[in-house]
């Protein structure tokens, strides 16, 4: 596992990088994440996977705004050309809104840099 804390107007983004072989591992990543961060706002997420010539790809907003946090989070794994990792950002709300261009920024920046140079 590999972290990355990106800060802005008060708001906490913690990217998470793991990698992973199926959605079951995916999943039980995601609940204990949410035990760890009992307190965060929200917890979005993309992986896309790749076994056996088949590909599973997801991403979750987890209640932000669509397409402000899951896709923005898989462009970035996409850009990069990787397969079977899941990233997770954790938002612990600051009290500022960022709308969703800042929203869209502050996904993409924290996994670029939870996944600087990652190579799978």
């Amino acid at each position: 596992m590999k972290n990355a804390t990106y800060e802005i107007k008060k708001s906490i983004f913690i990217g998470i990088y793991e990698n992973v072989t199926s959605v079951n591992e995916v999943e039980e990543k995601f609940e204990n994440l949410k035990k760890e961060h009992k307190r965060a706002t929200h917890i979005c997420f993309a992986y896309k996977i790749k076994l056996n010539g088949v590909e599973q790809v997801k991403f979750f907003d987890d209640g932000e705004p669509t397409g402000t946090a899951g896709r923005p989070i898989l462009s970035v794994i996409e850009k990069k050309g990787l397969f079977n990792i899941v990233v997770f950002v954790v938002r612990y709300f600051g009290g500022v809104k960022l709308g969703s261009g800042g929203l869209l920024r502050a996904y993409s920046k924290t996994t670029s840099m939870v996944l600087k140079n990652e190579n799978n």
